[in-house]
């Protein structure tokens, strides 16, 4: 049986969530004396984490990981980069931040539908999933707190 079909899943993934701890980087970086840079330098840390995690299960199927994120991600980051050079409020990055997250949980979601993928990786997305649905609810929700939702 093949693994190419989880391999691209898992590596896909992997891009995103490489995407994901830059968007964290560069929102601490933005944020460098708000009170929300430990939360961002955290969640930074755990994507990581789990970027590592995910390119060792790819290694286990025989599989070459991605490194990189995605070129969409990086011209995105120069637009944001840009952006909020004109305009470093902790709303605007929170609000930023959390549209990184909505796009990483949809990605995951997806990813765990997929009936491609084999139990064996769909049980490993899920787990990585756990990990960035806990990441998206907490910035969710200090959004929501910084609207006054």
């Amino acid at each position: 049986m093949s693994n190419d079909h989880d391999i691209k899943t898992l590596n896909s993934l992997i891009e995103t969530v490489i995407d994901s701890a830059d968007g964290y980087a560069e929102a601490a970086k933005a944020s460098e004396t708000s009170r929300f840079t430990p939360i961002f330098f955290r969640r930074g840390s755990e994507r990581q984490e789990l970027t590592t995690k995910l390119q060792s299960e790819v290694r286990a199927l025989g599989g070459e990981p991605e490194d990189d994120g995605t070129l969409l991600a990086g011209a995105h980051r120069l637009f944001l980069n840009l952006r909020n050079s004109m305009s470093s409020d902790d709303v605007a990055i929170v609000d930023q931040v959390e549209s990184g997250e909505d796009h990483i949980k949809h990605k995951f979601e997806d990813a765990i539908r997929d009936n491609e993928v084999s139990p064996a990786v769909k049980a490993i997305i899920e787990q990585a999933y756990a990990v960035v649905k806990d990441g998206h609810d907490e910035i969710r929700d200090l959004k929501h707190s910084l609207h006054g939702k």
